[in-house]
């Protein structure tokens, strides 16, 4: 491999470990009702783990409440389980035809719970890029040591790698403050 595709290599991963903190922080619950909150809710059907949303219509007819509507009425109590078993803390109401999920306000003590896991995922995320760039620097090392680059080379590719890792950090960040006020705001 070559100096481009290095980078190319480890923008590519810096941009997954990015992608991975935003779905997280897309399920998590900021106090308004969103159908991405049901993203990791996994429903037993036909035996198989299915992702709620492959089995119904998920909408929000008001900031509060979360309606999924089945595919097949039979899905009902499955969904209805998966909720329950769920670590969402919602308790669904079936009428019968649909599932209502009704979003209680998030008490202060709750919001700031929220905000430390989200410092958390967004540390975890940093720590992500920080060893993608640790793995390209030993591609560039590597390949001067087997005379594929020079050495002037490999630094120009490690100060391209720190530089983009800054940036990674930066759009981490943004992320989780952006994610921070939701909450907060609620």
């Amino acid at each position: 491999m070559n100096a481009a595709q290095f980078f190319k290599d480890c923008t590519d991963r810096m941009e997954k470990a990015l992608d991975v903190l935003r779905n997280d922080l897309k399920g998590l619950r900021s106090g308004r009702a969103t159908p991405a909150m049901l993203d990791s809710l996994r429903v037993d059907y036909f035996g198989s783990p299915t992702p709620v949303k492959n089995v119904g219509n998920i909408s929000c007819p008001d900031p509060s409440t979360i309606v999924i509507k089945p595919f097949s009425a039979d899905d009902l109590k499955e969904i209805e389980k998966a909720i329950r078993g769920s670590d969402l803390g919602l308790a669904p109401n079936n009428d019968g035809k649909v599932i209502r999920l009704t979003i209680p306000p998030m008490s202060g003590d709750q919001r700031k719970k929220l905000v430390q896991q989200i410092k958390k995922k967004s540390e975890e995320s940093k720590v992500s890029c920080r060893n993608i760039r640790r793995d390209s620097n030993k591609h560039y090392d590597d390949a001067e040591k087997a005379k594929a680059m020079t050495e002037d080379e490999r630094d120009t590719g490690k100060d391209r790698i720190q530089e983009l890792l800054k940036l990674y950090e930066f759009k981490i960040d943004e992320a989780a403050d952006k994610k921070s006020k939701e909450v907060m705001e609620g």
